[in-house]
């Protein structure tokens, strides 16, 4: 939604939503077009999916994808009465409001500045398909096509320790995810 339009309601606040959990992306859809067709756009004012950018190592490949932050929630920014509450509750895959006894619980602004700066992160962080113990094959470097055994995994900074057989003995060898596969 346009950037003016989160700036026209100083009475719309932060809920969160609970969600069919995968289906984040086509309810924020599904949700913007039930409020283009009633013009409520100057009260729900914007849906967020908390998402972060990580790096995924899959057999020896590299992606950057986009990870829901939490998954099987959306963030909405609305001012809420009888009209937008039915709007968004009854849209196909929200279960409802994150609430405090009956009533939705706006989020503090604080904790929604802390996720959108959570978002914003540079650095992407790493995610691992391997474990420690596992038997991997190199596929890079001076040490290519040698088997080894991973002893420790360092998803902080992509990298991986592979005990290989060299000379006689076993030796630890650093790698980037990238270069090693799976038997």
């Amino acid at each position: 939604m346009a950037e003016e339009k989160k700036k026209t309601n100083p009475k719309a606040k932060w809920y969160v939503l609970n969600i069919r959990t995968g289906y984040e992306n086509s309810i924020k859809k599904e949700l913007t077009q039930r409020i283009e067709a009633t013009g409520l756009g100057n009260k729900i004012v914007d849906i967020l999916v908390p998402t972060q950018k990580k790096i995924i190592v899959k057999k020896g490949k590299q992606s950057v994808m986009d990870d829901k932050i939490f998954p099987g929630y959306v963030l909405v920014k609305m001012e809420l009465d009888a009209h937008t509450w039915d709007i968004v509750k009854n849209t196909e895959g929200v279960r409802g409001f994150v609430k405090t006894d009956k009533y939705p619980r706006p989020l503090p602004e604080s904790e929604v500045k802390a996720i959108m700066k959570f978002m914003e992160v540079e650095q992407p962080s790493y995610q691992s398909s391997f474990s420690v113990g596992e038997a991997v094959k190199i596929t890079e470097g001076a040490f290519a096509d040698f088997i080894g055994s991973i002893e420790e995994i360092d998803n902080s900074k992509g990298k991986i320790k592979v005990l290989i057989s060299f000379l006689g003995r076993e030796a630890p060898v650093e790698l980037d995810f990238s270069q090693v596969t799976k038997l």
